[in-house]
């Protein structure tokens, strides 16, 4: 039984994750920001307070796994996000501090201390980062408008660090891929008045982007490590037809531009 790590996955894709892989047999370890997690369930254990935004998030994680004996991760998805909307007339210092803290800072740190932790990402391991569309400088375009300089700056922060990483970890035979898992219906994008977009955007649930995503990973290895994908294609991506041509010629999975 592999070891999965999903790191954020008390709630939307992260849950929707942590239930799959469970369900196929995987031994899941689930991250949770609070101290009082959900009970733990067949293949899901919860580990408590690691909030990936702050300092120690990396050194709590990485002690928790090696003095319970987990030695090996299969496989690392780091789903933890937070999204505050800014407009030019009104940019925010400390959300876009979070933003970069939650979106870029804490994932980057939390795999280096797990790639220098023993054994823990062991040759043929596979690290995700949940990254967005958003993060593609490419894929802006006026039709979008500005604003939201946290939100979209600190996943193009995320994928940088993912290429990096990649670089890394490449000699040790560690894949890192970065994803645009899909436009969903989740509180976080209801929270920030995205919900208005979900019908016309093609947004789906997270229980669905979840078993996209987890069956793209099946086919994701070292030779596609250090790219930026959408395993959903470009359905959802209001940018994509203005930038890459008809949705209807694009295929699905779809290697994103920077």
């Amino acid at each position: 039984m592999s070891n999965v790590l999903i790191v954020g996955a008390t709630r939307g894709l992260g849950a929707e994750l942590a239930k799959y892989y469970a369900s196929i047999g995987q031994n899941v370890l689930a991250t949770a920001r609070t101290s009082n997690p959900p009970p733990n369930t067949k293949n899901i254990t919860y580990i408590p307070s690691i909030d990936i935004s702050s300092e120690d998030a990396s050194s709590t994680l990485t002690l928790y796994l090696t003095t319970r004996s987990i030695t090996t991760l299969s496989t690392v998805i780091i789903t933890a996000g937070y999204f505050a909307t800014e407009t030019f007339a009104d940019p925010s210092f400390s959300s876009e501090l979070t933003m970069y803290k939650t979106c870029a800072i804490g994932p980057t740190l939390l795999v280096a201390g797990l790639a220098n932790s023993e054994s823990l990402l062991p040759r043929g391991a596979k690290v995700i980062l949940v990254s967005s569309e958003s993060g593609s400088i490419t894929l802006r375009h006026e039709s979008e408008g500005g604003g939201n300089y946290g939100h979209h700056a600190s996943k193009a922060a995320l994928n940088m660090c993912g290429k990096l990483l990649s670089l890394d970890l490449k000699g040790r035979g560690v894949a890192v891929g970065i994803v645009h898992p899909g436009f969903m219906r989740t509180e976080m994008t209801k929270g920030v008045g995205f919900d208005k977009f979900w019908d016309q955007g093609g947004a789906v649930t997270p229980d669905v982007a979840a078993k996209s995503l987890a069956e793209w990973i099946e086919t994701f290895g070292m030779d596609k490590t250090g790219q930026y994908w959408a395993p959903r294609g470009a359905a959802d991506i209001g940018t994509a037809e203005p930038v890459l041509g008809p949705k209807n010629k694009l295929p699905a999975p779809l290697q994103l531009p920077w």
